[in-house]
């Protein structure tokens, strides 16, 4: 047990020094103008872009639940002076696109994360939550950054290859570690978010799909989504609950009440970065030290 905590704490902390330096602002007003709807996307954005990009982000509090973000005039402001604007799409942030369209600038560039992923209506928008789309989403970023600024195009690449194998390095082990040790631990999640990373993790998501993706868009749950869901918690039918602290609804309330009195361990995940100060990599890697921390209680492992 203490080597196992102890290899935790060492790739925390390593995730930690990678953010070190990372910042999602760069140094300098005359880089390229980014603004990205989300916290996560700027900050990934940040790192790739470094001295040579400006990089702001529109939803940055953890307190705030970005499917119910009403955008303000300084958002739109923001939106029509940028260069590069990344939003998440697939109906996620539809005022992105709205602001967008309303202030048209030649020479602008848009990324869209669901339309370079080919998501369709209904597919799980939550796609910085699957290891292998952050791959593919900064490459496009750092694509768009070099086709606005070729002259340091060369300095885009290093920093994509600086990103995927020093800042997400302690990221990826993580998910390896828990993949080795805990393949096939049943859990159970609040919301749609936690289902791109468990098939990765190899953990089994019990909770039905249809339950988490009505509490993510704020939908009437059915009684038999409810009543599964409470039935898997009281008989023990998951090992541990993964809740997104942003949406607390009254039925996600009682089922953590529920998980409290069956001693089942709740780990907390959000939406976006929080602490708000972190990098993409800090704030997923701490989400995944303290998953991995419950699996090792409840298995012994």
């Amino acid at each position: 047990m203490r080597t196992f905590l102890l290899v935790l704490l060492a790739l925390a902390a390593g995730g930690a020094l990678a953010g070190c330096g990372a910042l999602p602002r760069s140094a300098t007003p005359r880089g390229v103008r980014v603004v990205a709807a989300e916290n996560f996307w700027g900050s990934i954005a940040g790192q790739l872009g470094g001295i040579h990009a400006d990089v702001r982000s529109i939803i940055t509090s953890p307190a705030q639940d970005p499917h119910s973000y009403e955008p303000t005039a300084a958002d739109a402001r923001g939106l029509a002076i940028a260069q590069l604007a990344i939003f998440n799409g697939a109906g996620y942030d539809p005022w992105a696109a709205k602001l967008l369209a309303a202030e048209p600038v030649d020479g602008r560039r848009q990324l869209s994360v669901g339309k370079l992923l080919g998501l369709v209506p209904g597919d799980n928008p939550h796609r910085w939550y699957d290891p292998a789309d952050v791959g593919r989403v900064a490459g496009a970023i750092t694509a768009s950054l070099a086709a606005l600024d070729p002259r340091h195009s060369a300095y885009y690449r290093r920093r994509l290859r600086w990103f995927q194998t020093t800042a997400l390095g302690p990221y990826h082990r993580l998910i390896t570690l828990i993949r080795r040790r805990y393949a096939g631990v049943p859990v159970g999640a609040s919301e749609s978010i936690f289902a791109l990373l468990s098939p990765a993790l190899g953990l089994r998501l019990r909770t039905p799909p249809s339950f988490m993706r009505a509490v993510s868009e704020g939908t009437d749950l059915s009684a038999q989504d409810t009543a599964t869901a409470e039935r898997q918690m009281a008989t023990r039918q998951i090992s541990v609950w993964i809740e997104n602290a942003q949406n607390l609804t009254p039925e996600i309330q009682r089922l953590n009440a529920l998980a409290r009195a069956r001693r089942i361990p709740i780990v907390t995940i959000t939406e976006t970065l929080a602490p708000a100060r972190d990098s993409f990599e800090q704030w997923q890697v701490a989400q995944l030290a303290r998953l991995a921390s419950a699996l090792h209680r409840v298995t012994g492992r």
